[in-house]
């Protein structure tokens, strides 16, 4: 799985005109799941997002976590983060795993991000065409990726 976590001041999601999510202050993680990905992957990821230290502490350092700050969680599921460019300019997304298994892993992460963070928190549509508004706070942007825990 491949996250990318943004802190962000707000952000929101809107399928077919209608805003399905928003927050303030908390963090935006478009996931990316790909064939290989298992169940496995989901408890370690969802730790790390909760607990990620990068909000400002009293003394300006990113010493806090979006649980720490009270912040709020969008989810939005992006097949495209696992694009492979190596050849031509038509990206291909094949080992991004197919919608029955990518759904059921984006739920169950779903789930997992709740129970960590103690509170709902804000989704995509699944393979629906969404637009998704942030303001990128800092800018903070953080990659993630389950098969190179750094």
């Amino acid at each position: 799985m491949r996250a990318v976590i943004q802190r962000v001041s707000q952000a929101s999601v809107t399928v077919a005109g209608k805003q399905i999510s928003r927050i303030e202050s908390g963090l935006l993680v478009l996931l990316g799941i790909e064939e290989a990905d298992t169940g496995e992957d989901i408890p370690w990821l969802s730790t790390k997002i909760v607990q990620l230290r990068i909000f400002d502490d009293e003394q300006g350092v990113m010493n806090r976590s979006v649980q720490d700050v009270d912040g709020g969680i969008i989810l939005v599921s992006q097949f495209t983060l696992h694009a492979a460019t190596k050849k031509g300019n038509r990206p291909s997304y094949i080992r991004a795993a197919k919608p029955p298994q990518a759904k059921i892993l984006y739920e169950q992460m779903i789930s997992q991000l709740q129970k960590d963070l103690g509170k709902e928190i804000g989704t995509g549509e699944f393979q629906a065409h969404m637009e998704v508004a942030l303001v990128n706070d800092g800018p903070v942007t953080i990659l993630i990726d389950t098969k190179n825990k750094e």
